[in-house]
């Protein structure tokens, strides 16, 4: 009998039980260094020994990102159009539950195929046409990353103006004081520190991270209640806009508000499913982290 050789090209992938697809070693495609400017080791996708994100993580990361100053900024802003907290949470809700659905459907490729957003975008727009909506997404994710290092180096700045007097009337640099400016690139390095050292760096910050900041917007909410008379003075401030004629031209504009202020995540969140152990941990712990900790900061 004789033998019959497989013709056809090697398997180039392979497919688990749980439907996670992985790359075999030798159709990884050379890097830029290689000759091949489509490939590098930020693009490749990630092997599934290291797609160990679980639901706990996913949860922790949105704690994370959920519980901020401009997010907290943007959920008072709903009070101070005239909402009361009733009307302001559920236009919050809603928010979330809409751009939820988006997050999930994108997140799918990531704990499947391991890719992060730019890979995943050349489905869409082709392999040298993807470079465009990465190169969009970076720079409003530039942007972001400089408020919220503005912001967190104010923080800095009034922490230390409180424990040393005279550090918040220092001479002015470029319209604002000088001390303010160390401050601005002390965070900024406390999240280089962090971002140079990877994704595991970050998912481990998180883990220990989240229950602290969950704690401390305990505290701060106690802090609050306290200066206003009491959490009964916050909850019982009547609506100045009813939920008549009057509610609608604000509520409309608020929820837009509320869906772009995570809308651009949606478009990339591959980069953080990707180290997903699988769908299960992606779906629940966005489910459970987005709308949850969206609420809690109002």
């Amino acid at each position: 009998m004789t033998d019959t050789v497989p013709t056809g090209p090697p398997a180039t992938q392979t497919v688990d039980a749980e439907g996670r697809v992985e790359l075999t070693p030798g159709a990884f495609p050379q890097t830029s260094s290689g000759g091949n400017p489509f490939a590098n080791d930020d693009l490749r996708p990630v092997p599934v020994a290291d797609r160990h994100w679980t639901t706990y993580n996913f949860v922790a990361l949105w704690i994370g990102m959920a519980h901020c100053i401009p997010s907290w900024t943007l959920a008072s802003g709903l009070i101070a159009l005239g909402m009361d907290w009733r009307q302001a949470v559920f236009t919050i809700a809603l928010a979330n539950l809409i751009v939820l659905v988006p997050m999930l459907l994108t997140g799918h490729a990531g704990p499947k195929y391991g890719i992060p957003f730019p890979v995943f975008a050349r489905a869409s727009f082709g392999l040298r046409g993807a470079n465009l909506p990465a190169l969009i997404r970076a720079a409003v994710a530039c942007c972001w990353f400089g408020i919220q290092t503005w912001i967190g180096g104010q923080g800095i700045f009034l922490l230390l103006g409180n424990i040393f007097g005279g550090w918040t009337g220092a001479a002015r640099v470029a319209g604002q004081p000088w001390t303010l400016w160390v401050c601005f690139g002390l965070f900024w390095l406390l999240e280089l520190a962090v971002i140079a050292r990877g994704m595991e760096t970050l998912r481990r910050f998180e883990n220990w991270a989240a229950p602290f900041v969950l704690v401390g917007a305990v505290v701060l909410l106690v802090w609050i209640a306290g200066r206003a008379g009491g959490l009964g003075t916050l909850l019982s401030r009547p609506s100045e806009l009813g939920w008549g004629a009057n509610f609608w031209p604000v509520f409309f504009p608020g929820l837009i508000g509320m869906i772009g202020f995570w809308a651009t995540l949606s478009l990339n969140i591959p980069d953080f499913t990707r180290f997903g152990k699988g769908q299960r941990a992606q779906v629940w712990g966005q489910s459970l982290g987005l709308p949850n900790t969206r609420g809690t900061p109002l």
